[in-house]
């Protein structure tokens, strides 16, 4: 019975930040006429004040909504780049605080790129790894294979942990150090409206919470595993 409440308790945690994001972003999506732009039209026009014009602004898959380093692009899905809604603009401007980010060499964004490119090569060679030590143990019947696969899915797991924290504070910092005073400042959002966009822009942040709780999840039970 205790196992069991734990076990909500810990889906409740790990999903929750998800479903309040998501929920948060469907409470603000509705279009207003109030509104002077859409998502990509702020995005734009933020950025070609920043004088970051050699930054596009392209349209990609729902819930897509992100920064691409590699070919300088802000993605926003569609809802956030064809509607005038606080969660359009609001989610624009957070997407404008990554690209700030790498305009300015921020250290922690930097850090979080070259880690993304480190984790893609450890999860693809762990993967063979993990697909193949089983069948080697089996085969030969070593104990120490089996170890050999456990410690291969730590240190995967493990990278994909310092790269989910690392991944918090660049998320946090394009919310509310880049965007929120660019649209606070600018007058882009009412004061009415301003509440809403510190929740907009703290769901747009969280949405990478659960991937992180996620994350340590999964480690914790290849560490319990390989405690055994």
């Amino acid at each position: 019975m205790h196992i069991i409440i734990i076990l909500i308790i810990l889906i409740a945690i790990i999903y929750a930040p998800s479903w309040w994001a998501k929920t948060t972003f469907k409470r603000y999506s509705k279009p207003r006429e109030d509104i002077p732009g859409n998502g990509a039209q702020l995005a734009r026009h933020l950025l070609e004040k920043l004088n970051m014009s050699h930054v596009k602004v392209e349209k990609t898959e729902k819930n897509g909504d992100h920064y691409d380093p590699t070919d300088k692009v802000v993605r926003l899905s569609p809802e956030n780049y064809s509607d005038r809604s606080l969660t359009a603009i609001t989610v624009a401007a957070h997407e404008v605080g990554h690209a700030i980010q790498d305009h300015q060499n921020d250290p922690m964004h930097t850090t979080r790129i070259k880690l993304i490119g480190v984790t893609h090569i450890i999860q693809q060679i762990g993967g063979w790894v993990l697909v193949m030590l089983p069948i080697l143990a089996i085969i030969s019947r070593n104990p120490i294979i089996g170890l050999l696969t456990v410690l291969a899915g730590i240190a995967v797991m493990g990278v994909s942990v310092i790269v989910h924290l690392v991944t918090l504070p660049v998320e946090f910092d394009a919310s509310f150090n880049k965007a929120l005073p660019i649209l606070f400042e600018g007058n882009y959002i009412e004061e009415k409206d301003r509440p809403a966009a510190r929740r907009i822009l703290k769901a747009a942040a969280l949405t990478y919470v659960a991937a992180s709780l996620a994350s340590l999840l999964n480690f914790w039970r290849w560490f319990t595993l390989f405690r055994r």
